[in-house]
């Protein structure tokens, strides 16, 4: 399922025109993908569509609080995901919310372990979405971007 929600972001993500769910679903299924997973794909878009038209997603929270991370959270997600998107947190590039909706999202994939390249792709398109909200959020879809995308490792000065 995750190589279907791949394909739809990289071939939709700049255009404004988003085919209906029947169009793109025989665009999918004459790609190559089955039936469970492109199903699975547009369960999983939906979900990010509603939870990111939360405005709480987008606020700054005035307080700082520590996050317990799961058993199944733990069994599913990487320590690098882990430490990614912590280091996202950090950085304010990701509020709370959004740390939130990002980890619901990578333990709604149907696979068993969801490592570095996976969060990345989970991060850039919630940040994609939140980019939507105003030019405020457009940098930070812009720097998950240009990590996700670059495949040269930052120099240290």
């Amino acid at each position: 399922m995750f190589e279907v929600l791949v394909y739809m972001f990289e071939n939709y993500i700049d255009t404004q025109y988003r085919p209906d769910e029947s169009t793109l679903s025989k665009e999918l299924s004459a790609a190559g993908f089955d039936e469970q997973d492109i199903n699975g794909a547009f369960d999983w878009f939906n979900q990010l569509e509603l939870m990111t038209d939360q405005p709480e997603v987008f606020e700054k929270p005035n307080h700082v609080s520590t996050r317990i991370f799961t058993d199944d959270e733990i069994k599913k997600i990487t320590g690098e995901s882990f430490g990614f998107v912590l280091f996202l947190v950090q950085a304010n590039i990701l509020n709370a919310a959004q740390r939130e909706l990002v980890l619901e999202l990578a333990m709604n994939l149907p696979q068993p372990r969801i490592g570095i390249e996976e969060m990345r792709w989970i991060v850039l398109m919630t940040t994609w979405s939140a980019s939507k909200s105003g030019p405020d959020k457009t940098k930070e879809y812009l720097f998950i971007e240009d990590a996700l995308l670059n495949k040269q490792k930052p120099t240290l000065h």
